[in-house]
């Protein structure tokens, strides 16, 4: 936006509130090849990790002669002429084109081929029905990876390139990483996915790409959404408690608990799941923290990294008996001996359908020859 400190995202037509707080933008809106003019206001969230610059909504009353903008800028005077479509302009309570929807951010100089195939065909086994990725880079490897799950159209990749306008950091805090914005733009992005999906899916994960949401129960999100519904009624969104599954053990099997089956993707590069069963134990300090959430994206605002910003009180935690997160990452807690990790078999119960799902995908995407497998 000329003349200030903000750069615009997207634009979508917010439905479900109508403000009128202190001018601070003007928004000019185009319909039917008419320009309109009215006065927006921001709203910074306030999770922004400590880093000086945050994502904000900014709210532009609809004109009454302007009921359905086709574009839409916003600027400091009224001379701006670069302009964005505006999404969301009919709101659907039903008939939605995707069941279970997944936003995966941020993907940057991404190389782990193996995890993230694992990944998109396990939620797949899951029941879910589309994924979105928030791209800025990532390997050659992986790019074939994206383009094999575009063109089935189970994927869609989102450029994103707020690294060209904004000096992003890549840490999650200022000390992890120089920058004016956390984690590659992550919130943005999260919340750009929610609107993105909100009439398009009845139900939104948001989550990372070594995350998995695992029913105990069930074996689908299919399965286990009602239950979820049914036993906290009213709440349309839903928490999932953190495990951690250090990528440093690759232990085996306590006792007469099955192996897991042999890796057919040796000369694949990443890390591989099924060779990760002992997680961490969950310790008060951490117990209700980095969890990741399903929601009806029609009841929720804003979110953050962890849970939703607005509106409060929207949330339930889930039982870990009912399900819970499957985190495949560098160790939390790297003071722990091997006897103090716990065994967790429950991806073993996907496997016999996991590895010819994987297998063929590395085949289609050419990043496994057809003979070059259970070596």
């Amino acid at each position: 936006v000329n003349g200030t400190k903000t750069l615009l995202i997207s634009a979508y037509l917010e439905h479900r509130v109508h403000s009128k707080e202190t001018v601070a933008y003007c928004c000019l809106l185009c319909c039917q090849e008419t320009l309109h003019v009215s006065e927006g206001v921001s709203s910074v969230h306030p999770d922004h990790f400590q880093f000086p610059y945050g994502t904000a909504d900014i709210m532009c009353p609809v004109p009454s002669a302007c009921q359905s903008p086709s574009y839409i800028t916003v600027t400091s005077d009224k001379l701006e002429q670069r302009f964005m479509e505006v999404k969301n302009l009919e709101a659907k309570t039903d008939s939605f084109r995707y069941n279970f929807t997944v936003c995966l951010s941020t993907m940057f100089d991404f190389t782990n081929v193996l995890q993230l195939v694992q990944s998109l065909e396990m939620m797949r086994l899951l029941g879910v029905n589309r994924v979105v990725v928030y791209k800025t880079s990532c390997s050659p490897e992986t790019q074939r990876l994206l383009d094999h799950y575009t063109q089935q159209g189970f994927l869609e990749v989102v450029s994103w390139t707020l690294s060209r306008h904004v000096n992003v950091s890549r840490g999650w805090l200022p000390l992890h990483g120089p920058g004016d914005l956390h984690y590659m733009g992550q919130i943005p992005a999260l919340n750009d996915c929610l609107y993105r999906y909100m009439y398009q899916t009845r139900y939104l994960a948001l989550q990372d790409m070594d995350e998995l949401i695992l029913p105990q129960t069930v074996s689908s999100w299919s399965a286990l959404l009602p239950l979820l519904e049914k036993e906290h009624r009213a709440k349309q969104c839903y928490m999932f408690q953190n495990n951690v599954f250090p990528i440093t053990a690759a232990l085996p099997p306590p006792g007469p608990a099955a192996a897991p089956p042999a890796d057919p993707w040796g000369k694949v590069s990443g890390i591989n799941i099924l060779k990760h069963l002992h997680h961490e134990p969950v310790i008060k300090e951490t117990e209700f923290s980095n969890f990741k959430i399903i929601v009806s994206p029609r009841a929720i605002f804003s979110t953050s990294v962890h849970g939703v910003l607005s509106p409060q009180n929207v949330c339930a935690w889930v039982d870990r008996n009912v399900a819970r997160m499957y985190h495949t990452r560098d160790p939390r807690q790297p003071e722990l001996t091997a006897d103090q990790l716990i065994y967790d078999g429950r991806l073993l119960n996907y496997s016999a359908a996991l590895l010819p799902a994987v297998t063929t995908a590395l085949r289609q995407s050419r990043l496994l020859p057809e003979d070059d497998t259970h070596q």
